[in-house]
């Protein structure tokens, strides 16, 4: 199972904010999508950074009540890790565990395409793995149910 597939059945709506917004308009954002995370992105399309509830809370520890006029740049991650739709679930799973990333943009030729979130990488994930037991399951009944030769 691809990257794709889980855009196919989450869909691929890209949820951007300028680098330029404060953060107060990034939390209206992550409320109203009800969301956890957004690329950052001048046009839309091209991938400047990624921020999400998670920097919100840190920001928060450092900057205080300023938090809320501060640019959505200057919380950014700004050193992106990305995936592509043609990419195993299996792979981005490990990836994003093993970098403790909650949330993967999808990307083409340079331009965001989706978000994936660990949730939704993990679901698509256990949705796999019950199918391939399922199939294991109908061969080691199959094998059962055959006769052996033996005499």
């Amino acid at each position: 199972m691809f990257v794709r597939d889980v855009l196919t059945l989450k869909g691929s709506v890209v949820i951007s904010i300028g680098p330029s917004d404060t953060i107060g308009a990034l939390c209206n954002l992550l409320r109203e999508k009800r969301i956890g995370a957004a690329i950052v992105s001048s046009d839309g399309r091209t991938i400047e950074g990624v921020i999400s509830e998670r920097d919100v809370a840190y920001g928060l520890a450092v900057h205080g009540a300023e938090l809320i006029t501060l640019r959505v740049s200057d919380l950014m991650t700004k050193t992106v890790i990305t995936c592509m739709p043609d990419d195993r679930v299996s792979i981005v799973a490990s990836t994003m565990l093993s970098r403790n990333i909650r949330h993967l943009p999808v990307e083409v030729d340079g331009f965001a395409v989706g978000m994936v979130s660990i949730r939704d990488v993990l679901n698509f994930r256990v949705v796999d793995l019950q199918q391939q037991t399922a199939q294991l399951r109908v061969l080691a009944n199959q094998m059962d149910s055959v006769p052996q030769d033996r005499e």
